[in-house]
């Protein structure tokens, strides 16, 4: 081969070869792009994010179904308007990522989620300490939303303290509780405590109350010496077998069965006790509407049947006084 064909060739090996290094560079920095199916959320977390970078994972119950996208301080990314004081909220750390929706599924909207329990929290993986997040269900009620002096910018899923982070404010609390004793106020009271019972043990006779005890115990033993053990023993035996007996018997069981059979003719007749007082409150609503509209008839009634033996009174009067009158008429006149 000449001179001049094999340095063409060398020199087209060369650009080959950096063609394929480019792309395959080019492919690397861009195989964590944001697809166009993923949906991007946002937390706020209040502890240290050392160790989560972007590109970090992002997990469900240690499924990976997206990246970190964004890490950012809440100081920086909402700024405060003027005459806004610097609430804790903007001490935050502004956490953006990317979810890939075909990894998760059918799941309820952002808002729904969130009101079910789901937070996001710092997790480290293993012993290797690779930081990521997390997303996983917790109890909304230990775990509030908190209330933020900005709109956010995607949808926001509240954080929850790390394990780390709650093991540690757990040890600080414990430390201060512990720095709060006063350590030399203990220890003289607790001194003191052991001169006392020194001083009591040094003045009791233990002799008398050891006696007692031997004398207690050889009681004892008698006791337990003169009793028939087992004989006892045999007609606890024999009862425990009889109770056996009675409790696996066919009459325990009909007794049961029953039982269970009137529980259940009982729990039928409860059930309709509402109908059945419903239906008697509506025939004494119609018995009292009866009773009404009969009083209302025999009131007329009762009326003429009172001037008919007021009539009949004063006839009765007038036939007492003067029957041939009443009865014949008054003489014609003259």
């Amino acid at each position: 081969m000449p001179q001049s064909r094999r340095t063409q060739f060398s020199v087209g090996l060369l650009v080959l070869t950096g063609l394929v290094l480019a792309v395959g560079f080019v492919l690397f920095l861009t195989r964590d792009r944001i697809r166009s199916q993923d949906a991007l959320f946002e937390t706020y977390l209040r502890e240290s994010v050392q160790g989560l970078e972007v590109g970090s994972a992002v997990r469900y119950r240690g499924v990976a179904i997206g990246r970190v996208t964004e890490i950012r301080l809440a100081s920086s990314e909402y700024r405060r308007s003027e005459g806004q004081a610097f609430a804790g909220a903007f001490q935050l750390v502004v956490v953006r990522f990317a979810v890939a929706l075909d990894r998760v599924g059918d799941i309820p909207s952002t808002q729904d989620a969130v009101a079910q329990g789901l937070r996001a929290r710092l997790a480290s993986q293993g012993i290797t300490g690779v930081v990521y997040i997390e997303l996983d269900f917790v109890d909304p009620m230990r775990s509030p939303v908190p209330t933020l002096p900005w709109t956010p910018r995607f949808d926001f899923i509240p954080a929850t303290p790390s394990t780390v982070a709650q093991a540690q404010s757990t040890l600080e609390l414990v430390m201060r509780q512990i720095e709060n004793v006063d350590i030399v106020a203990f220890a003289s009271n607790l001194d003191g405590l052991l001169t006392d019972l020194r001083r009591v043990a040094q003045g009791v006779d233990v002799g008398p109350a050891m006696a007692e005890l031997q004398e207690l115990v050889r009681e004892a033993r008698n006791v337990v010496t003169a009793s028939d053990v087992p004989g006892l023993m045999r007609e606890l035996r024999a009862t425990t077998t009889a109770t056996r007996g009675i409790l696996e018997g066919e009459e325990l069981r009909a007794t049961l069965a029953a039982l269970t059979q009137t529980t259940a003719a009982l729990r039928e007749t409860t059930q309709r006790l509402p109908a059945t007082i419903t239906q008697i409150q509506t025939t004494l609503r119609a018995a009292r509407g009866t009773t009404t509209d009969l009083q209302a008839e025999l009131a007329p009634i009762l009326r003429d049947l009172r001037s008919t033996t007021a009539n009949l009174r004063e006839t009765t009067e007038a036939l007492r006084r003067s029957p041939s009158q009443t009865l014949l008429g008054a003489p014609p006149p003259r």
